[in-house]
């Protein structure tokens, strides 16, 4: 079997951020969160990296990563655009961001052939991670089992302000049976002890600290393209007028579950997850990559 794909979701603008955070520096010699994810990706036997990014990020992107990754990994760059004429819908809607994570993995439907992971551009993941979704994507996925990481919650909060995370229930078999998009997540201060809620019809939902969520790290083959096309053939006239819809990777999943389509095994992983949603995570996360190269788990130059 060929070796898997580390598809990477970087078309994205974060808007709450201010920049882009995609290629900002966060290790010692500058290295950006992608590095890491990719450093990773190579110890735990990828053996290509696949870039979504916007088509006019393309040089930027080439010369900050062609010349470290070269005879290291295979690249290659996808594009998401706001063409929907190779979908075949003949229609133009106005939008200001993208159509979505779903709708980014299905732009790379021509150039991806292998079982393949997904992955954000701005999370930090930790090697344990990719090393458990490497063994899935070579021993058992199939067309219809797919796969996702499970971080649990309380190691995926900001400490600076809400945020929204997808839920999952997990049967007996640990298999996702339901996810569900919680769009304020957040810590709380209850009588001295940090305990996480999430605001739902304008009151507070407690969830336990052990609850599985899904921090956008997918496991798929190709026969996802074809599922999702149709799945976005339809989404798209049906929110036509609405330019901040998105049509998300969860969404997809959940509808091939209740489908009876595919099966996602929930991988659960013990790695502790940081990303940057507010300018206030930087040195939060600057900070905790200097630990981890300190206490030898990367080192101090990357490539």
């Amino acid at each position: 079997m060929s070796k898997p794909t580390l598809l990477i979701l970087a078309a994205g603008m974060a808007s709450r951020y201010g920049s882009m955070k995609q290629i900002d520096p966060f290790g010692p010699n500058g290295e950006t969160i992608i590095d890491y994810s990719i450093y990773d990706a190579i110890r735990a036997g990828f053996g290509k990296v696949s870039f979504i990014i916007r088509e006019e990020f393309a040089d930027k992107f080439k010369v900050i990563f062609e010349p470290k990754l070269a005879g290291k990994i295979a690249t290659d760059y996808v594009f998401q655009s706001y063409d929907l004429s190779p979908f075949g819908i003949d229609q133009q809607i106005e939008r200001s961001k993208p159509w979505g994570t779903a709708h980014a993995v299905l732009s790379a439907r021509n150039q991806v052939n292998e079982p393949f992971c997904v992955i954000n551009a701005d999370d930090f993941y930790g090697y344990e991670a990719f090393e458990k979704m490497a063994k899935f994507l070579t021993e058992e996925v199939t067309d219809n089992k797919f796969s996702l990481m499970g971080y649990q919650i309380d190691k995926t909060l900001s400490e600076y302000g809400s945020v929204s995370r997808g839920v999952c229930k997990v049967n007996d078999e640990g298999n996702m049976t339901e996810i569900n998009e919680r769009t304020k997540v957040y810590f709380k201060d209850v009588d001295g002890d940090k305990r996480i809620f999430f605001e739902e019809d304008g009151g507070e939902v407690e969830l336990p600290s052990s609850s599985r969520v899904s921090m956008n790290f997918w496991g798929f083959t190709p026969a996802i393209f074809a599922a999702s096309e149709e799945l976005f053939k339809k989404f798209v006239p049906a929110n036509a007028d609405n330019p901040k819809s998105e049509f998300l990777i969860p969404s997809v999943a959940d509808v091939l579950i209740k489908q009876g389509d595919a099966v996602f095994k929930v991988i659960p992983t013990s790695q502790k997850w940081f990303g940057v949603t507010y300018p206030e995570d930087k040195p939060l996360v600057q900070a905790n990559i200097a630990q981890l190269v300190k206490n030898g788990v990367y080192p101090e130059q990357l490539f």
